[in-house]
């Protein structure tokens, strides 16, 4: 009798293969095919705000949630559309993703003229090669804001102040970096128009950060900035790191390099800075202000820089430094060209102190005088009180080293203003001047250890390099003090 199940089986087994086998191909057409409407959607151009675009590109796995270009929101880098609106609109489509992992707006190569704009929280902006933010000139543009608190006027006029290009408040986890774009304030016609008094009120920085935490700027150009032109305040943890920060040397006022103001935490490193002012200035609020409003700057560690201020100083302390200064580390670090070194700046009137400074390993190359500490820098806003005296001690400058300088050293205190606790070990120092004041003190206490040139003002102990003591001053508060070199 023929087993007919056996048969059945043989006859099923292969059709039902065939039938996963042919099940498989048709889902994996599918899929393909979504794949390819997803892609082809992703292309598309943006719909119209409230709903952003779709990512114009993957994004890595623990990195930001989406990340669109500037021209999937209308943006053109012709260098003559203002593209304010197409910036806005992308920092507004990034802003949903806050809490979700965040954003990234790509800048791709071209020139975009844009009025100034805020960014928003777990944001990065990306400057791809060749991409340029202009900074449009026509102060109209730009928003006026509040005297910052800790100064109570405007820098430069009382009242109201110009905002910065880019601007952020309240912000957490943002990242500016790129390839080495370029952000330009276009600041020519605001140094003019200050020159010749045209402007109301106090000019903008190019970038302001206020009140943030965790910020990265890093691997971009900023140049010709209207004031300062990275201004960092009252934030903490924040990270600064290979920079090109550019202005004419002569005839750009005020354009400071890096101002961090009433912040902690912070690590600047790998810049080259060559600025119309102050290539770094540290402060933290100025007079009965920021004596109020109490911030210090703290915690700061700058290394591995390159700067040059023809007209100014390298790096500053001051002179607004009424809510305090404290642990700065300046180290490796090379000034050319420039009318001042390192500097400490205060006055009467700015209250606080300035305490814990290092400086290690500083090169001067052609300079008008190295390290500059002073106690009359008389600027104040109106109704200051001349009696908050500033307290600064504990300043060591150890391995400093150049050639070209005409004065090594100018530390000037005053009866009301001395200066504690200033070493000097491993110093040697080219002078252009064999004059006899080429290392100058005025109420200084302090010491030298071991062997530096030029020799030490008399004002100092004297230690060998054992730190056995050789001779103890008797004249810490003779002036020596020459202003006409």
């Amino acid at each position: 009798m023929l087993d007919t199940s056996r048969f059945n089986r043989r006859r099923v087994i292969p059709a039902i293969i065939v039938l996963w086998i042919v099940g498989f191909a048709l889902t994996y057409l599918w899929q393909t095919d979504s794949l390819t409407r997803i892609q082809l959607f992703a292309r598309a151009p943006p719909s119209t705000p409230p709903q952003p675009p779709p990512p114009s590109q993957p994004v890595p796995r623990g990195y930001r949630a989406v990340v669109y270009n500037l021209t999937d929101f209308g943006g053109v880098g012709d260098g003559k559309t203002v593209n304010t609106e197409a910036f806005e609109r992308a920092i507004a489509a990034i802003k949903i993703y806050e809490n979700k992992g965040g954003g990234q707006l790509n800048v791709q190569a071209g020139k975009w003229l844009t009025a100034p704009f805020n960014l928003t929280s777990r944001m990065t902006l990306f400057l791809e090669e060749g991409a340029v933010i202009l900074g449009i000139q026509d102060e109209r543009y730009w928003p006026l804001m509040p005297p910052l608190p800790s100064y109570g006027f405007g820098r430069e006029q009382a009242g109201p102040r110009y905002g910065s290009l880019i601007h952020g408040q309240h912000l957490k986890d943002v990242i500016i970096t790129g390839h080495n774009g370029t952000i330009n304030g276009q600041g020519k016609s605001w140094w003019t128009k200050h020159r010749k008094k045209l402007l109301n009120y106090t000019r903008g920085p190019l970038i302001q950060i206020m009140w943030s935490r965790d910020i990265i700027i890093s691997n971009v150009t900023l140049r010709d900035s209207p004031f300062w032109t990275l201004h960092p305040y009252d934030c903490k943890n924040l990270t600064i790191a290979n920079l090109t920060i550019l202005a004419p040397v002569r005839g750009a006022p005020n354009t400071d390099g890096i101002d961090p103001d009433s912040c902690e935490d912070v690590l600047i490193e790998n810049c080259y800075i060559s600025v119309g002012d102050d290539g770094i200035a540290i402060k933290s609020g100025w007079d009965q202000y920021g004596i109020a409003y109490g911030r210090p700057s703290t915690n700061i560690s700058i290394r591995n820089l390159t700067i040059r201020s023809v007209v100014s100083a390298g790096i500053s302390i001051g002179s607004e430094m009424s809510g305090g200064v404290s642990n700065i580390s300046v180290q490796n670090i090379h000034i050319w060209e420039s009318r001042r070194g390192v500097r400490i700046k205060t006055a009467p009137g700015r209250g606080a102190y300035v305490k814990n400074i290092l400086y290690r390993n500083i090169t001067f190359d052609n300079l008008r005088v190295g390290i500059v500490i002073k106690t009359d820098y008389n600027e104040h806003p109106f109704g200051y009180d001349p009696k908050a005296l500033p307290d600064i001690k504990d300043i060591s400058y150890f391995g400093i080293h150049g050639t070209g300088v005409r004065v090594p050293v100018r530390i000037q205190g005053s009866p009301e203003i001395p200066i504690r606790d200033v070493v000097f070990q491993d110093m040697s120092v080219g002078i252009t001047n064999r004059k006899k004041h080429v290392f100058q003190c005025s109420y200084v206490e302090g010491r030298v250890i071991g062997y530096i040139f030029p020799a030490a003002c008399e004002n100092l102990d004297i230690y060998n390099e054992r730190g056995e003591l050789v001779r103890r001053s008797d004249s810490q508060n003779v002036s020596d003090i020459d202003y006409s070199f």
